[in-house]
């Protein structure tokens, strides 16, 4: 036992052996610390991996709110073109602008032309004889009796009412 004991002491005494057993309890102990260090940046991945699952899905669901959102808008917009589009092109609808448009230039027109009003007068009685004229007849009475839409409607009840206070003006 003394010569294993002896061998074991010269081994240890040896300065490669004591290099060599420092080297390797160095290695263990930093391999040691590695396989912690590794285990905390594993939990670490995973916590952070589930944190971005998390986010992703909350983004996910944001975004196909604000896709559904979109759609619906689109489609409202395109609904309120067509509306527009289509009230754009009723009858009477234009015409009332037109209308209008014209009262407003004739506006102008009496303020800053002085010799425009009476020309003006001579020319508008012209234009409603010619109009009644072409109003007389069994075609334009049922047309006047009968109007197909409500904007006619309204027109005709329009032009007989200033039709009868232009009456009324003129008898006074």
């Amino acid at each position: 036992m003394e010569q294993t004991t002896s061998w074991f002491m010269a081994v240890i005494s040896n300065p490669f052996a004591k290099g060599l057993a420092l080297g390797l309890l160095f290695c263990v102990i930093i391999y040691i610390r590695g396989f912690i260090r590794r285990n905390e940046l594993s939990k670490e991945v995973n916590r952070l991996r589930s944190h971005l699952h998390t986010k992703l899905e909350i983004d996910s669901s944001e975004n196909e709110r604000r896709k559904t959102e979109l759609e619906k808008l689109k489609q409202e917009r395109d609904n309120l073109r067509i509306t527009v589009q289509s009230l754009n092109q009723k009858p009477g609808r234009k015409e009332i602008r037109q209308y209008f448009i014209y009262q407003t230039a004739l506006d102008i027109m009496f303020e800053k032309a002085p010799g425009f009003a009476p020309a003006w007068q001579i020319t508008l009685k012209e234009a409603e004889g010619l109009f009644e004229k072409s109003e007389k007849g069994v075609v334009p009475l049922l047309k006047r009796l009968m109007p197909s839409t409500p904007d006619k409607q309204a027109e005709e009840y329009e032009k007989i009412s200033r039709i009868s206070l232009e009456d009324t003006s003129q008898k006074n």
